[in-house]
């Protein structure tokens, strides 16, 4: 096992400042505004405070991996926090410091620090990094009972590299080459990684457009004549490409997010446009080693595929691809793979498709930042489509990057021993209910539109929701929006599932989805928003300013077709 090194300096630089804190883990996008550094996530214990000008003091990141998108924005927009301190290792967040650094002459410090001091922050009320030391104290007046500790400071000394890692480093590869690769290594020492590991296949997460910054960032690898050296697909973007004028998209947005879709195209990246690339022919295969962004692929594509990737910020994801070298760490790794923790659950035998949602986004809460090995779901058989919802929801709540499950994922079978050894968790039906009601800010009010597809549907899903649709005739008396890949969306044209959707009236959109979708895709009037999707429920109070009714796929189409549906938790939750 590589060494736990729990003080250190990972960034450099000095600060001094009031400490915000939290002993829970915060996702920067969906959970931070970037334009005025509130947090927006509604679930989040600092929900409405401003990390702008503060110590903030977070035990890591967590959820998406375009938290590094949201950092760079905040240091541009002069929001961000002064200092970020740090509990756990986070692979996220100091990434988009580095960008900044690196392309924009800006940065802040960031720093790990062990549980212990960490703890402490959460009673005192200021802190101060200087000369490579973190003081904290009651208050900015405090000097004599001040706290004080050292941090050493992270290098990149010790990763070897290859005689071609060498070329790119010195620049005879192309400038973006020589700058994607100087990421790669310095992201190599934070990992403490000794050596780099040759990638096979990418997804660039980065091509979301969050501000003016990414997009910079994207034009000007482009401009140097930056060049994929894998196959390397994209995530979904923040518009429909076809279609986003017809739909009244402000071009303020469709502007920039199509030039930014258009650099990585520049670079070589395939217009897969989708957050399911487990779902494309090029998914892939046992063992491959990937680089791949958007959480949730990567816990589908560790846990389920059992492929090797970290849980890639945006910016490494697109520097890495361009290099075709990662970081040999985390789960690339057999040791980095193992479950930390075993959750044991209870029996559920009557369960529909909320379960998967509800059980991964509870196990996040309970594993924030382990590998949990999870017991008790031996005698189900769930689909694609469930272990895809259940990585979303897990991805939401935890920064682990993957789970092992029992008698169900790959990998499971090689952790039986050493489950005995592990601490155990137990989730009971008591406990979903819970996750339940905390996704259903509105449950009891009327239905204004409903949102199908986040993470992006599958042509299954599409089957499934036709057949729905062919039990009435009835045209939707609610809004049902969709979104899909491209991919995806072709074979159900095919496979005749389309039809009988739009015949009720129910719409398409492709390239982007839910996570990305403003007004008017979202009408102004649309004040309530059912979703099966437990990343959406949790994410959207806080993205669109909705409340969320959180249900199974069923019960959505049946509300679209003005069928009464209960608003209480499903019946096989108990009382």
């Amino acid at each position: 096992m590589q060494p736990i090194v729990t003080r250190r300096t990972l960034i450099a630089g000095e600060a001094e400042g009031p400490v915000l804190f939290s002993d829970t883990g915060l996702s920067f996008w969906g959970g931070v505004d970037p334009l005025t550094g509130v947090v927006i996530d509604h679930h989040h214990p600092l929900f409405g405070r401003s990390i702008s000008d503060t110590m903030l003091a977070i035990p890591s990141g967590r959820g998406s991996c375009t938290g590094s998108c949201v950092m760079l924005e905040l240091i541009l927009n002069g929001v961000a926090p002064k200092a970020l301190i740090l509990e756990q290792r986070e692979d996220i967040l100091p990434l988009g410091v580095i960008i900044a650094q690196e392309m924009f002459g800006l940065s802040l410090p960031v720093v790990q620090i062990d549980p212990e001091h960490f703890a402490a922050l959460g009673h005192v009320t200021f802190a101060k990094l200087e000369d490579g030391y973190l003081s904290y104290s009651g208050d900015e007046k405090s000097h004599k009972e001040a706290i004080k500790i050292a941090l050493p400071q992270v290098t990149a000394s010790q990763v070897k590299l290859t005689l071609q890692d060498q070329v790119l480093l010195r620049g005879e590869g192309g400038q973006a080459s020589q700058l994607a690769m100087a990421i790669v290594v310095r992201m190599a020492g934070l990992y403490e990684a000794k050596e780099l590991v040759d990638v096979t296949k990418g997804h660039i997460d980065g091509c979301i457009y969050i501000g003016p910054g990414g997009l910079s960032f994207a034009e000007q690898l482009a401009d140097r004549g930056a060049q994929v050296a894998i196959p390397t697909t994209l995530n979904a973007i923040s518009i429909d490409r076809r279609n986003w004028r017809h739909q009244g998209i402000d071009p303020a947005l469709g502007d920039p997010a199509e030039r930014l879709a258009n650099a990585y195209l520049r670079m070589g990246c395939q217009p897969s446009y989708t957050c399911a690339p487990y779902l494309l022919d090029s998914a892939p295969t046992f063992g491959e080693q990937i680089v791949w962004a958007e959480s949730n692929a990567v816990v589908y594509a560790n846990s389920v595929i059992g492929a090797r990737t970290m849980k890639y910020p945006d910016y490494l994801d697109i520097c890495v691809a361009l290099t075709g070298r990662a970081p040999l760490t985390g789960c690339h790794l057999e040791e980095g793979r193992r479950p930390q923790l075993v959750i044991d659950v209870e029996r559920f035998t009557q369960c529909d498709d909320q379960f998967y949602p509800l059980l991964g986004y509870h196990i996040g809460l309970l594993a924030p930042a382990q590998i949990p090995f999870i017991t008790g779901l031996d005698h189900l058989h769930p689909t694609q489509d469930d272990l895809k919802a259940f990585g979303a929801a897990f991805a939401t709540t935890s920064a682990a990057p993957m789970v092992h499950i029992d008698s169900i994922t790959p990998e499971a079978g090689l952790h039986q021993e050493l489950q005995k050894t592990l601490p155990h968790k137990h989730v009971t039906s008591a406990d979903l209910r819970a996750s339940w009601h905390s996704l259903n800010s509105a449950a009891a009010n009327p239905v204004d539109l409903i949102a199908i597809g986040n993470p992006h549907a599958s042509c299954k899903e599409l089957e499934t929701i036709a057949s729905l649709c062919r039990v009435s005739t009835q045209k939707f008396v609610t809004d049902v929006v969709i979104t899909c890949g491209r991919g995806e969306y072709d074979k159900a044209v095919a496979a005749g599932h389309v039809a009988p959707i739009e015949a009720r009236g129910g719409r398409f959109v492709t390239d982007t989805c839910w996570c990305m979708l403003t007004e008017p895709v979202i009408p102004p009037s649309a004040k309530v928003i059912m979703t099966n999707s437990g990343k959406y429920a949790h994410y959207a109070p806080g993205l669109v300013g909705r409340d969320m009714r959180f249900g199974s796929l069923a019960d959505c189409i049946h509300v679209a077709c003005g069928v009464a549906v209960s608003s209480a938790p499903p019946a096989w939750l108990g009382a």
